[in-house]
């Protein structure tokens, strides 16, 4: 049985079109060998159909049950995000602790679609240090465990992140230049987008004091994925989870240019992901639609109105902000501020620029009158104590995560909820009220107030919270 598809790829400022009949289950390399051409690159603007067209190869690409013949398996590398040798050959190649882990991307983000996210036998664990990281236990010793997050709104999450980031760089900055042209110590607020992420203190000498800096890391970049808030951009995980889950190596960190080698991991398959296959994976998530609210029966929709008004009296959106405000809906690709291993925008001729705004969902978004889209993801894009002597349920978690101490969570946006049972950082709750009494730490007063509240009270909130769904 053979299947037929038509490819697509931007380079040089044209585009190159072709299809290609392949047989089901062949090597990967002839599946993207359309993609392979023209110097792996996808790039200038693509919108409508053509961005859709686009976006299916992603989505294949993200069901696509991986198999030896594409790359699977990396006997000779660990899942270490940065290009690492074993120190011991591989006992085996499926393991649940540090992968390989899973056939198909869609094999852990399935709930309640494709894309969505994983019941806790999805559950999947991340060591600390960027390398060395070759371990085969559940100890939290070694590594903590993760539940699975969905990624539908994802691409609006990373527009945002990006935009934010040039704001508390840009004030930093304006800080430094009028330190310099003033010679006076300057107290800059670092405010974006309503959210406050502390101050700096720069001297005239340009040294720079972060103490009060706040749920953000010293560059001054919001990483908006993971719970932890340690991932930059859908590339970096991407790259990141084709390695530790499947063993497929990205060319743009395993590939020659940075390891010397086609094929470093020595499973007998070289560049095993060309720069455009990771592309069109990171449109497929970028451009899946956000998660919405639930037309229900009027009956219930009282009670969810009396819950949405809980949810802002008990100080809930404190950090659950319900939207914040984005400017565009281009989404460059690849991004402007991932590190070494993800490729950014300085390492390209040109990018992609993926026009979100052609896509059929955006029209739903509401906006503000500064003309700025209204982005509904009950977040903030911080990162909070989430625990204090009373409340630890994170008492599984003895590491930090790159550099993020074991009590300090991002805050979890909480559109598409009600459809992502369970809960928590290991999809060990079960039920939403078990969730909200989880809290603690910074969050402390408004989980008080919530448990302090009747019976009544409580339910209201939950429906309120049961109408923030994805759609299927």
């Amino acid at each position: 049985m053979t299947m037929r598809t038509s490819w697509w790829l931007l380079a040089a400022g044209s585009w190159l079109a072709g299809s290609m009949a392949v047989q089901a289950g062949a090597p990967w390399e002839e599946r993207s060998a359309a993609i392979g051409a023209a110097g792996q690159t996808v790039a200038g603007r693509i919108s409508g159909d053509a961005l859709e067209r686009l976006r299916a190869i992603g989505l294949e690409l993200f069901k696509g049950e991986f198999t030896v013949n594409d790359g699977v398996g990396r006997p000779g590398a660990t899942q270490a995000i940065v290009p690492t040798k074993r120190r011991h050959p591989a006992a085996t190649e499926f393991n649940r602790t540090a992968g390989l882990d899973a056939n198909a991307c869609s094999g852990c983000h399935n709930k309640p679609i494709v894309g969505g996210a994983g019941d806790f036998v999805t559950n999947v664990f991340v060591s600390e240090g960027f390398e060395s990281a070759d371990f085969d236990t559940t100890d939290p010793q070694f590594s903590n465990e993760r539940g699975t997050n969905h990624l539908f709104g994802a691409g609006l999450i990373e527009l945002l992140a990006r935009e934010m980031t040039a704001d508390l760089q840009g004030a930093r900055d304006k800080g430094l230049d009028d330190a310099a042209r003033t010679g006076e110590v300057q107290a800059v607020r670092l405010v974006t987008k309503g959210v406050d992420f502390g101050r700096l203190t720069v001297h005239p000498d340009g040294i720079v004091d972060l103490d009060k800096l706040d749920g953000v890391d010293m560059d001054l970049v919001i990483r908006p994925f993971s719970q932890k808030g340690v991932m930059t951009s859908l590339r970096q995980f991407t790259v990141n989870a084709m390695n530790q889950h499947h063993g497929m190596e990205a060319v743009e960190r395993f590939g020659g240019r940075w390891t010397g080698t086609a094929d470093f991991d020595e499973d007998g398959r070289q560049d095993e992901l060309a720069d455009g296959d990771i592309s069109a994976l990171v449109a497929w998530q970028a451009g899946l639609e956000p998660p919405t609210t639930a037309v229900v029966e009027q009956a219930f929709a009282a009670r969810a109105a009396s819950g949405a008004h809980l949810f802002e009296s008990y100080g809930c959106d404190s950090c659950h902000r319900q939207e914040l405000p984005l400017s565009s809906l281009d989404f460059a690709d690849p991004g402007p501020v991932d590190a070494a291993g993800t490729l950014n925008d300085g390492q390209v001729k040109q990018v992609a620029t993926y026009d979100l705004a052609s896509l059929p969902w955006a029209k739903t978004l509401k906006h503000n009158e500064k003309g700025e889209v209204l982005v509904p993801l009950f977040g903030d894009l911080k990162r909070h104590v989430m625990t204090d002597n009373r409340i630890d349920r994170f008492g599984n978690e003895l590491l930090a995560q790159r550099f993020v101490d074991r009590n300090i969570f991002m805050t979890t946006e909480l559109w598409g909820i009600s459809s992502t049972a369970p809960y928590g950082h290991r999809n060990d709750i079960t039920t939403l009220d078990e969730v909200i009494l989880a809290h603690g730490g910074e969050a402390r007063a408004a989980r008080d107030a919530y448990a302090d509240a009747s019976k009544d009270d409580r339910a209201d909130l939950i429906a309120f919270l049961k109408t923030l769904v994805i759609p299927q």
